[in-house]
């Protein structure tokens, strides 16, 4: 059982309770992004595992008369063990995700598994005429090359600053430098993408402008943030806007919590207060 402390930003152990918790967020007219905690196996058997849960989360998905999709880490589903693991065992979510008409999204991990997760993107999005997703960071250098490339292909592209902390010889380390990378990608996903635009980020500077942006060029888009994090803005932005909440579950909730707790200090005052019982 998740302690009190962690359910802010994790909605159990077991998919039933992702699934209560994705109920109440549609009440709301938030969508949800349902992600089965775990990363970076070094053996077939555990990624093997993740990857049958995932077809079933499907499933329960597909069967449900929820508004949620499912979203997957590369290394989860073996990618550290080789692209041909990865491959196999992604490819088997995103078919039965297609068969029963539920949208995958790919997350985005370091800059080294950048190459391997945009192929796969892209075979998997013209091959299933979308119905797929990934992630890009604002802080690689190389973004920019990856998003023109991107423009033609079927499917959504998730924009994020970056929670990775990568060599300055291929990322922006300079947050101001990071922020305007970030204004830029989305002007020319604004102007040339067809759509299929996530906007990842808590920011209000970068959610503001990408409603300028969608208001000077009519291109559809989403808002994308985390639960537990700035929950009173979904609410209100799913009053206009199309906004999805990104709902990890499982029994590897320790690591993910601690992220959130350290990332931001309105997140470790929450966790003290919790602590204190005040």
């Amino acid at each position: 059982m998740i302690p009190p402390i962690a359910s802010r930003f994790v909605a159990g152990e077991e998919p039933a309770e992702a699934l209560d918790h994705v109920r109440g967020l549609n009440e709301r007219n938030v969508k949800a992004i349902i992600n089965l905690l775990g990363e970076h196996y070094d053996e077939r058997p555990p990624a093997a595992a993740d990857a049958a849960e995932y077809r079933a989360l499907v499933d329960d998905v597909a069967d449900s008369d929820l508004e949620a999709c499912v979203s997957v880490k590369p290394s989860q589903v073996g990618l550290d063990l080789g692209e041909d693991v990865f491959r196999d065992l992604l490819d088997g979510i995103v078919d039965r995700a297609a068969e029963r008409g539920v949208f995958v999204w790919i997350d985005m991990e370091d800059h080294t598994t950048t190459d391997a997760t945009l192929d796969a993107f892209e075979d998997l999005a013209r091959e299933h005429d979308g119905g797929v997703g990934v992630c890009v960071q604002a802080n690689l250098r190389r973004t920019r090359e990856d998003v023109e490339r991107l423009a033609d292909v079927p499917g959504k592209v998730r924009f994020v600053k970056g929670a990775y902390d990568e060599p300055s010889d291929v990322a922006y380390t300079d947050r101001a430098r990071v922020d305007r990378e970030y204004r830029d990608l989305l002007e020319y996903a604004f102007e040339h993408y067809d759509g299929g635009i996530a906007v990842g980020s808590h920011d209000p500077a970068m959610i503001d402008h990408a409603v300028a942006l969608h208001e000077e060029h009519g291109t559809d888009f989403e808002v994308q943030m985390l639960m537990g994090v700035r929950e009173d803005a979904q609410t209100d932005l799913a009053r206009e806007y199309e906004v999805w909440q990104y709902v990890p579950y499982g029994g590897r909730w320790m690591s993910y919590f601690y992220r959130r707790v350290m990332e931001r200090k309105e997140n470790l005052l929450f966790a003290a207060r919790a602590v204190l019982g005040r």
